[in-house]
């Protein structure tokens, strides 16, 4: 997909769609339990983008706020008619980014994990490729630009602050 070209998705019901001005900076794989749960999936993926990059085109999506393992709670965006969850705010970046459900684009298929989070509690009948990076747990500060390139690295630390 080429650099810049615009993301387009909906909830089930497509009573919410919104479309990403930019690609994600970074695509994750979380295999936490939490995830689990909450999507009643083995994982869920998620792109992270810069939250002024999401355009609502139709709909009014409603905000959920949810508990999560670290205490500081997760904000689900979610559509009022069939509750699909179409991205999250964590307390890490806060309001700043937002954690698109890659499976909620039109076409998914373009946002393939960059990494795995929190494997250990993957689901065991689960095999990651081979050439995956994967984290017990999460990735270091000192890894972003392995891992998501200088510019993708670059959106990452303006959002975190540094």
């Amino acid at each position: 997909m080429a650099e810049g070209t615009e993301l387009e998705g909906r909830c089930a019901c497509g009573q919410v769609r919104y479309r990403l001005a930019d690609r994600p900076f970074a695509v994750h794989c979380c295999h936490c339990r939490d995830c689990q749960r909450e999507t009643g999936s083995a994982f869920v993926i998620n792109g992270l983008v810069e939250t002024p990059l999401v355009e609502v085109l139709e709909g009014e999506p409603e905000t959920v706020d949810t508990p999560s393992a670290s205490g500081k709670g997760q904000k689900i965006v979610r559509c009022p008619s069939c509750r699909v969850a179409l991205w999250s705010h964590y307390a890490g970046m806060g309001d700043k980014a937002a954690f698109v459900r890659v499976g909620t684009l039109e076409n998914p298929d373009a946002c393939p994990p960059h990494v795995h989070i929190f494997v250990r509690s993957k689901q065991p009948w689960f095999d990651l490729p081979m050439d995956a990076p994967a984290y017990e747990i999460f990735y270091g500060l000192d890894e972003l630009d392995a891992l998501f390139g200088a510019d993708g690295a670059a959106r990452w630390r303006t959002l975190r602050g540094g």
